[in-house]
């Protein structure tokens, strides 16, 4: 008696465990909605990826030179392409199981802990990283949208314009997930995908330079070695867009019929067919028409006419906004599970709304001590942005396919 007694205490207990860790599902930004369409994950990847970094890689180029810089933008598509493919397959490698956050591959493929430590600070190294570029982008943008207008803006710092900019954030930042900003993310797709075309047509509309040279900006072997890595890390930056990849796919419904990466790789196609058109058409147009002269962000270099820069700058403004929100989610629902499930914290609407906010006011701060945008692509894009986007994938693929084959065996035996 005594012991079916303490069975159905032991039974009750884990029941009550599984109901308040679904109830905690039910609350993270990830995993609260799972209705998300395939046309979802096109804008989310194209917002996610068509970035800033599209309007800094006339300048990778001007710093790698025409045959180089096209190699190196060709293989960066392909190679990034197949990376992401792997991660869309890896989402649901396990049967019955989903990862649904970059963080919990890498722990079943490294370890519970191993894995954890090797994937989550490069994860929030470029989550972070973008969000504070992109405070930076959005207040230089606005900066350039108020100094075209009128001559009195010229006075203000661009500190103030980053503080208007990062107070959208304080409100946006408040939508509960995913699915809930997807009328920002498509807004934010249209608008990246605008202004590209702005700045591949302007280049062309301004024509070849009269004084354009395609030499190497430096003038020292030293100089132009590390010109090199910095283009590199420019392109790095701007083919990013895995980190959040699985959170993406994690909003997918799926069933063994029906598996979410099927959707998901349609519109994982959809999106790197206009990243390769406004990445190779931006690049190589922003390069034919100012060569090594060209500014880190093409927009600066196309002074006229007024109304396009202005707005090709508001339209910068728009997608940075929904790009900030796509990267900032994932940093959500990391902040959100350690305050819930490690610190024990009441998943409340005041527990979200102090976190976030303390969240976007971080970012906003360091973009404000630090507002070198062309500085901070190339070191965020070398630092973190390579190995997450071109071979961290990878490898968690082959640790996988190595645990799969394994476990295979011993069944089997």
């Amino acid at each position: 008696m005594a012991s079916s007694a303490l069975e159905e205490g032991t039974e009750a207990q884990h029941r009550a465990s599984l109901e308040k860790q679904k109830a905690i599902d039910a609350w993270l930004p990830v995993t609260s909605s799972r209705n998300a369409k395939w046309y979802y994950s096109a804008f989310h990847n194209v917002t996610a990826m068509v970035g800033a970094g599209v309007l800094s890689l006339p300048l990778a180029m001007a710093q790698l030179g025409w045959g180089p810089g096209i190699v190196v933008l060709v293989l960066s598509w392909m190679i990034t392409l197949y990376t992401l493919w792997q991660m869309v397959e890896m989402h649901e490698m396990v049967p019955g199981k989903r990862f649904d956050r970059y963080h919990e591959l890498g722990q079943h493929a490294l370890g519970e802990k191993l894995g954890l430590w090797i994937v989550v600070p490069q994860q929030l190294v470029v989550e972070v990283g973008v969000g504070i570029v992109y405070m930076v982008t959005g207040g230089r943008s606005l900066q350039k949208i108020c100094n075209t207008v009128s001559s009195n803006c010229k006075s203000i710092k661009t500190t103030y314009f980053i503080m208007i900019f990062a107070s959208v954030h304080f409100f946006l930042s408040q939508l509960p997930n995913f699915n809930s900003i997807s009328g920002v993310s498509l807004c934010a797709a249209i608008m990246s995908l605008s202004y590209s075309m702005i700045a591949f047509g302007a280049s062309l509309e301004k024509g070849k330079q009269p004084d354009v040279q395609y030499g190497y900006k430096s003038s020292t072997p030293q100089g132009t070695f590390f010109d090199f890595v910095s283009a590199l890390g420019n392109v790095a930056f701007a083919y990013a867009g895995h980190n959040v990849v699985l959170e993406i796919q994690a909003t997918i419904p799926s069933t063994p019929e029906k598996p979410s990466k099927k959707p998901m790789w349609k519109g994982v196609i959809v999106a790197y067919s206009i990243v390769a058109f406004c990445y190779f058409s931006v690049a190589i147009a922003g390069y034919w028409a100012f060569g090594n002269s060209v500014e880190d962000n093409i927009l600066v270099s196309l002074n006229k006419p007024a109304w396009l820069i202005v707005a090709a700058n508001a339209f910068v403004v728009i997608h940075v906004i929904g790009s900030y929100q796509i990267y900032s989610m994932a940093v959500f629902d990391m902040m959100e599970t350690v305050l819930v499930k490690k610190l024990n914290f009441k998943p409340t609407i005041t527990l979200r709304l102090v976190s976030r906010t303390l969240y976007v006011a971080f970012t906003m701060f360091i973009a404000v001590t630090f507002p070198f945008f062309g500085g901070l692509l190339g070191f965020f894009g070398g630092f973190a942005f390579a190995p997450t986007t071109y071979f961290v994938s990878h490898e968690h693929l082959a640790s996988l396919s190595f645990i799969t084959t394994n476990s295979k065996q011993k069944v089997s035996t």
